[in-house]
């Protein structure tokens, strides 16, 4: 009888033990799983406002070193406004973190960060081409940031620095609708030469190459396969007889074509396919001689408010998870991170004849080179 009584005691004693040591945990210990072992390279994992990402570690997988998040985030974002929805989303879902956006091009981007300098109105760039990136750099206008997950993520699509990473691919193409292009008695052009028919006066959009990426990588493009800054000067001087007009944003073109109103935009492929399967006319051709390609991005912002939850959105951006999220708003990128979906609606890269494009030269030419386009070329008349 003794016995069971001591032992009940006991019993209680460390029943009460047990209770205090509990109650005086941390209140983040059960997700906190810095330093365990995981499974999936990249993943981010997130619990009770403490973020994880899965990363190799001296050839094992553990989970690194915890953040505990709070607060919001406001990023600049470069792609699809869904698109741009879909990101700051799924990462407000996934870590309670208020994450909100604001699209603007890339030329634009550069222009507010500049104008906000000494009081970033953002945390995070997302999406967009490079070169963008490259002229934020040379600015001092974004923070270095290795994302553990970086490891995964190809050398060709990095700084190697460690300012920007590349989220995705996308290669520049034309967009032709099919019924206006047949009823000027052409075919989808197939070569850069295309682009100067005379029949197509008025019937190109595309964007203006200091507001936007998509048209800074169609003027770099010509300089490289061209040779020199003069002679890609030079075509688009020619080709500007045929523009109806300079949209602000890259994507503009994919609207005025699909409306009619010209017969090809000059953008980056996906977007053309998104405007297809919304039912538009329209239809991806690439150049022959040679296209330029974008490597759309991703980095912090010098002085952001939040760099901690600044950190992980890179690092969830960079995940599986989150550029998966691509294809289901209609966002057919290629993307960077090798263990995503392939969705057969993403160009083969493979199959194109790609430019040999230096995103570290066309950024540091990119101001010289657009004003040289203002002064030259957008004012001129095109008759």
């Amino acid at each position: 009888m003794k016995k069971f009584k001591f032992a009940s005691v006991a019993t209680s004693v460390l029943l009460g033990i047990s209770i205090l040591s509990f109650a005086t945990a941390p209140a983040n210990a059960a997700s906190d799983r810095s330093g365990k072992v995981c499974y999936e390279e990249g993943q981010v994992f997130s619990s009770e406002g403490v973020t994880v990402t899965c990363a190799d570690e001296s050839g094992s997988l553990k989970y690194t070193k915890a953040r505990k998040l709070s607060g919001s985030l406001t990023v600049v974002c470069g792609a699809t406004e869904a698109w741009c929805n879909a990101m700051t989303g799924a990462f407000t879902k996934k870590t309670g973190v208020a994450t909100k956006f604001v699209r603007l091009s890339s030329g634009e981007t550069v222009a507010r960060l500049d104008a906000a300098k000494s009081n970033p109105e953002f945390d995070v760039w997302h999406g967009g081409p490079a070169d963008g990136f490259g002229v934020a750099r040379i600015g001092g206008l974004i923070d270095k940031y290795v994302s553990p997950t970086r490891k995964i993520i190809p050398k060709k699509y990095q700084d190697s620095d460690g300012y920007w990473t590349g989220v995705y691919v996308g290669a520049l193409g034309f967009c032709t609708n099919t019924k206006e292009i047949r009823r000027l008695g052409l075919t989808p052009p197939t070569s850069w030469a295309d682009l100067l028919n005379p029949k197509l006066a008025k019937n190109i959009s595309t964007a203006h190459p200091s507001t936007s990426g998509t048209a800074f990588t169609t003027l770099w493009t010509q300089v490289t396969r061209l040779g020199s800054e003069a002679a890609g000067l030079d075509y688009m001087s020619k080709m500007h007889k045929n523009v109806l007009q300079y949209t602000k944003s890259g994507v503009g073109p994919v609207a005025i074509v699909g409306r009619g109103e010209a017969a090809v935009g000059l953008v980056f492929s996906h977007d053309c396919v998104a405007g297809k399967l919304q039912g538009l006319p329209l239809k991806v051709t690439f150049p022959s001689e040679g296209t330029g390609y974008e490597i759309g991005g991703v980095a912090l912002i010098k002085g952001s408010k939040n760099p901690e939850a600044a950190k992980s959105y890179i690092d969830f951006a960079l995940s599986k998870e989150a550029q998966n999220l691509g294809p289901t708003v209609a966002a057919f990128q290629v993307l960077t991170n090798p263990k995503t979906k392939i969705d057969p609606r993403m160009v083969k890269l493979s199959g194109l004849t790609i430019v040999d494009y230096d995103f570290e030269k066309a950024a540091a030419a990119k101001k010289a080179l657009t004003a040289k386009f203002d002064a030259t070329i957008a004012i001129a008349p095109k008759s």
